[in-house]
C-alpha cells in the first residue's frame, strides 16, 4: 500500500486575473478550488494513474472538512488527524501576467496529534511505500522527517522524501528510497548555484553518496535528471506545449516515478511465461537422455527400461505448460485492467477538457 503524509494540507484557491494590478480592485476571470499539499498532490496523481493510496496528515475546521470531501470526490482514501485549534490553511494561487502565491499558516498541531500520526505509521507493513512531502508547520520539530525514518527503520519500507534543506539532508543517513529536490534546492543544499546539467548530476551523485538510493532532480524548462540506484543516469527534456499551471509539477513527477516503479514488475511475468515452456522442453530432453542411457546400459528397448526417462520428460513438459498457461491468463487479466484504466483516464481527460473549454467560453463573454 502507498501512504502519503501531508503535514500542512490546504485548500488551493486558484484564480485567474487579466492584468493584475496592485492597489486596485481586480476581478477574477476564472476560479478553481482543489485540495492541496505536496503529499495530497501525489495521491491525486497516483489515482489518475490507476494506483490507490492512503492520504495521512492533519486537518482542522471547515476547510479541513472540505479537503476531505474533495478527496472523496477524487476517490482518494484519507485518514487525517483532526486538530481542534485553527483551520486548515487556504493557499491563494494567482494567475496573471506572472504566477504569485499567498500561503496560509495552518492549525496548531500539538504533541498529542504527532503521537497519533506515529501510531498510524506503526501500522505500515514491509513493502509499503511512504511519501513524506512538503514543508512542515512552524509548531512542529524541524527534524520530524528524520525522526519518522528513524522510528520506522526496522521495517522494510520504500520511503520517498520531497523536501528542502535540512528536512532533506537529515534523512540521508537512513537511506531513503527516493529524494526529489529541484535544481535550485539541490544547489541550496551545497551552497552553490548550479549552471548546467553536468553540475546538477555532480551534486545529485553527492546526495546519493551520502545515503539516498535514487535521486530525481526536476529542472523546470530543462527537464529532469535521475541518478538511479543501479548506477544508470537518465536525462529527459520537457513535453512540448504551453504551460497552463506549474502547481504540482514536481509532485506529479514523484507520482509518475512511483507508478512506473510499481508497474515494472509486469516484465517479469512475460519473462516467466516465455521461460516456462522452455524449461519444460529442457526437462523433456533430460528425460529422453535418461531413457537412452538406460537402453545403452541394459542393451534392451523394453517399456520398463525407458519408462523412467519418458515419465520425467512428460511430467516436466506438463508442468511447464501449466505454469505458462496460468501466467498467461494472469498477464492478460493485468493487461485488460491497464487498458480499462487507460480508457477511463482518456475519457476523464476529454471530459475535463470539455469543462475547461466551456468554462473559458463562459468567462470570456
Amino acid at each position: 500500500m502507498i501512504y502519503t503524509v501531508t503535514f500542512n494540507p490546504s485548500l488551493d484557491y486558484i484564480v485567474s486575473v487579466d492584468d493584475f494590478m496592485l492597489g486596485r480592485v481586480n476581478r477574477t476571470r476564472a476560479e478553481i478550488i482543489y485540495p492541496g499539499g505536496k503529499g495530497i498532490n501525489v495521491s491525486m496523481v497516483l489515482k489518475n494513474l490507476g494506483h490507490d493510496s492512503h492520504a495521512l496528515g492533519f486537518m482542522a475546521g471547515f476547510t479541513g472538512q472540505e479537503i476531505v470531501r474533495l478527496l472523496d470526490e477524487w476517490g482518494v482514501q484519507s485518514d487525517f488527524i483532526r486538530v481542534e485549534q485553527g483551520i486548515s490553511r487556504i493557499n491563494v494561487k494567482l494567475r496573471s501576467n506572472e504566477e504569485s502565491e499567498i500561503n496560509g499558516q495552518g492549525p496548531a498541531i500539538a504533541e498529542e496529534h504527532i503521537r497519533q500520526l506515529y501510531q498510524q505509521l506503526d501500522r505500515l507493513e514491509d513493502g509499503d511505500v511512504l511519501v513524506l512531502a512538503g514543508s512542515i508547520p512552524d509548531v512542529m520539530p524541524d527534524d520530524i522527517y528524520m525522526d519518522i525514518m528513524k522510528h520506522l527503520s526496522s521495517k522494510k519500507l520504500h520511503i520517498i522524501v520531497d523536501a528542502t534543506r535540512d528536512l532533506l539532508v537529515n534523512v540521508l543517513p537512513y537511506h531513503p528510497f527516493l529524494i526529489k529536490p529541484n535544481n535550485h534546492e539541490l544547489g541550496e543544499v551545497f551552497g552553490v548555484e548550479l549552471e548546467d546539467k553536468e553540475e546538477v548530476f555532480t551534486y545529485a551523485a553527492k546526495l546519493q553518496e551520502r545515503g539516498a538510493r535514487n535521486v530525481l532532480v526536476s529542472m523546470a524548462g530543462d527537464g529532469a535528471l535521475l541518478v538511479a540506484e543501479d548506477g544508470h543516469i537518465y536525462k529527459e527534456g520537457v513535453c512540448r506545449g504551453t504551460v497552463k499551471n506549474s502547481v504540482g509539477a514536481g509532485d506529479s513527477m514523484v507520482a509518475g516515478f512511483l507508478a512506473g516503479y510499481l508497474e515494472k514488475g509486469c516484465s517479469w511475468i512475460t519473462l516467466f511465461i516465455a521461460m516456462a515452456p522452455s524449461l519444460g522442453f529442457l526437462g523433456t530432453v533430460i528425460g529422453m537422455v535418461q531413457a537412452f542411457d538406460k537402453i545403452q546400459q541394459v542393451g534392451d528397448i523394453s517399456p520398463t527400461v525407458v519408462a523412467g526417462g519418458m515419465k520425467v520428460a512428460l511430467i516436466t513438459t506438463i508442468f511447464g505448460l501449466i505454469v505458462a498457461l496460468i501466467l498467461q491468463v494472469f498477464y492478460n487479466y493485468i493487461l485488460s485492467k491497464i487498458e480499462a484504466l487507460t480508457s477511463e483516464m482518456e475519457d476523464s481527460s476529454i471530459s475535463l477538457l470539455d469543462m475547461v473549454i466551456k468554462y473559458d467560453l463562459k468567462y470570456k463573454k
